[in-house]
């Protein structure tokens, strides 16, 4: 039996805030994708393939998950790599204000560069927003973002907002909703809070 990427992860169903701090029903469970890199191999020669007619010369990836991938895909195709980093939480009840940054010592080196942001899973896409604008913010060119599993719409709006490309190797219809507008919180369902996780890892 072929193996598909989503066999490489566990995805619970409950009720889960995210990153970006929507809620939603789904999560994965991101980090045992890495503990078997040859399983995880084919899939990243995949990904590859499909950023590979994009000129790209720099791959960025938002830690955690996305940057150990976003290495494995920039050797693939012996492009550049660095990775970006949260450092300014979200204030409390606003969305999709989570601030990432590039290293110090390697933004200067992206000026003019044409970037691909490859994470691991992309949910709401705080990750990919805040990669996205550390780019811009360097003088980079993000030309398209890639991962391994896109959930819902939001990636394919802020891809298409901003003219990129999008690839992915699976989709899963997800939808998120506002605190204020989340049926489960309406119903009394509390947060589940999975062990080991700060932050969403899907990809936000």
């Amino acid at each position: 039996m072929d193996l598909n990427v989503l066999d490489l992860m566990s995805l619970r169903r409950g009720h889960f805030r995210f990153e970006s701090g929507h809620h939603g029903e789904i999560w994965l469970d991101l980090a045992r994708l890495f503990f078997d890199p040859s399983r995880l191999a084919p899939f990243v020669r995949e990904l590859a393939a499909k950023l590979r007619g994009e000129g790209v010369e720099v791959v960025v990836g938002p830690l955690v998950g996305g940057a150990f991938l976003a290495h494995m895909v920039a050797v693939e195709l012996g492009s550049a790599y660095t990775y970006a980093e949260p450092w300014r939480p979200s204030p409390s009840g606003a969305l999709n204000a989570v601030a990432y940054r590039l290293p110090e010592a390697v933004a200067p080196l992206l000026r003019g560069k044409r970037v691909a942001i490859v994470d691991d899973a992309i949910n709401a896409g705080s990750a990919l927003r805040g990669t996205f604008a550390a780019c811009v913010e360097a003088g980079a060119k993000p030309t398209v973002a890639g991962a391994l599993v896109i959930l819902g719409d939001a990636a394919s709006a802020f891809a298409a907002t901003k003219g990129i490309g999008l690839a992915s190797l699976a989709t899963l219809p997800h939808p998120l909703w506002k605190p204020a507008d989340c049926p489960l919180c309406a119903r009394g369902t509390p947060l589940d809070i999975p062990a080991g996780d700060l932050s969403d890892r899907t990809g936000a």
